[in-house]
């Protein structure tokens, strides 16, 4: 498939296709998106040929080390193209989305409007039914308005973004929670303003006593606390260098129930889940009684309060510092056991070297081995279907001439710029 999509990505630019890499029609996202398919395309051809051991020039193939840092040279610079490219079709992703979500904004109006009007049949249009009807205008028409100020950011899904570019559970949550409460008191506000006699006036103010929505609001006052709360342990902990952080090239539904590698996880999984049919279980109270706000039943906000704490917990114990184990001379069949001389290749044993999200080629070209005072470029291994090397327990790396015999220090750095410990081997002559 590789080969298909290089191939026809050239034939496509040697034709003068519309849409290509470099487009340049104003707001069209067609030229960064099939920019970064053909460079996806002719990186996953190059990476194969050279696990197959085709395309090395005739100069290096007679060395194994001179052939690998060749391969691994050619190699980053592919993958820093797909990056960049990646970078270009994130953007204008973007900047697109705004459209969207004004879109679904718009269409769970339209779909308020229709269960309102199926319902109204028989019992009637009631005066609940038009205060339900203007609030969904008025949140629609904020958000609407607030899309077009972020435009350039994801529109209304803004706030929503991490420093990481990743859409984030636990602001999600919240502000799933902020809007509801916000749509709530909308709609006391309207029926209010229609109200015409005292004793109805009396009744909706006092639906608005914090007696009647205890269990809502601490639920409200809980998950926003964690919003705020998540983004200082995790601010900290990568300043602390206990967790590993790298950029995404742009936000993705998965975000809210997966962990940067895109593997799911427990802790956000039910936290969104747990608030979702929460939020469902007080849209369906405030339908049946418009008249004060949902009466959010303790026992149901005790375990969204559980799944909150639990969702925090997990943000407390995910990650970790990388670490190095152990350091070994790399031996290849029929060596003679030898110590670590200049020109051999180290394998550096731990776990962590890959943060998660790093896998690609462009973050796995940014790993260093720091041996004595000299930085070392992990060579990139190519293999079918990815890498031998780096990888996340095992790192080999040559070691350059320039070091001095003697005992001497190894430390990792990682794409996310997190060091290992030292670790200490002795290189003789």
């Amino acid at each position: 498939m590789a080969v298909q999509e290089a191939r026809g990505g050239a034939d496509a630019a040697a034709h003068g296709g519309a849409h290509a890499g470099g487009c340049t029609c104003g707001d069209c996202p067609h030229g960064a998106r099939e920019g970064h398919r053909r460079a996806v395309a002719e990186f996953l051809l190059m990476r194969d040929g050279f696990a197959a051991g085709q395309g090395l020039p005739a100069a290096v193939a007679h060395s194994a080390q001179a052939s690998r840092q060749w391969v691994s040279e050619e190699l980053t610079q592919s993958a820093e193209l797909v990056a960049e490219r990646g970078r270009a079709e994130g953007e204008a992703w973007l900047a697109r989305l705004w459209r969207r979500t004004a879109i679904a904004v718009w269409a769970l109006v339209v779909l308020l409007l229709l269960v309102q009007s199926l319902t109204a049949i028989g019992a009637g249009w009631t005066s609940a039914r038009t205060a339900g009807l203007l609030a969904a205008l008025l949140v629609a028409g904020a958000l609407t308005t607030a899309s077009w100020f972020h435009r350039a950011r994801g529109g209304a899904l803004a706030p929503l973004i991490g420093e990481d570019n990743r859409l984030s559970t636990s602001r999600a949550v919240a502000a799933a929670w902020v809007l509801f409460v916000a749509y709530a008191v909308l709609v006391l506000v309207g029926r209010l303003a229609a109200a015409s006699g005292h004793a109805e006036r009396d009744t909706l103010l006092s639906g608005l006593e914090l007696a009647r929505g205890a269990g809502m609001v601490t639920v409200l006052a809980v998950v926003c606390g964690i919003a705020v709360l998540v983004r200082r342990v995790i601010g900290l902990r990568v300043l602390g260098q206990r967790l590993q952080k790298v950029r995404a090239d742009r936000p993705r539904a998965s975000d809210l129930l997966t962990d940067d590698a895109g593997r799911g996880t427990f802790a956000d999984i039910q936290y969104v889940v747990i608030s979702a049919v929460a939020v469902l279980f007080a849209a369906v109270r405030l339908a049946r009684r418009p008249d004060q706000l949902p009466d959010l039943p303790w026992g149901l906000a005790v375990v969204v309060l559980i799944s909150a704490a639990t969702y925090l917990a997990g943000k407390y114990a995910e990650g970790g510092r990388p670490v190095i184990l152990s350091v070994v001379r790399a031996r290849e069949a029929g060596d003679l056991d030898a110590p670590i001389r200049t020109g051999d290749d180290i394998e550096i044993r731990g776990a962590g070297f890959v943060p998660p999200g790093a896998q690609g080629a462009d973050r796995l070209s940014r790993m260093v081995v720091r041996i004595g005072a000299v930085n070392v470029h992990v060579p990139l291994v190519p293999v079918a279907g990815g890498f031998s090397n780096p990888t996340d327990a095992v790192l080999t790396v040559p070691v350059p001439a320039d070091v001095e015999p003697g005992r001497v220090d190894v430390q990792v750095v990682t794409a996310a710029g997190v060091e290992t410990n030292r670790y200490a081997i002795d290189v003789t002559d």
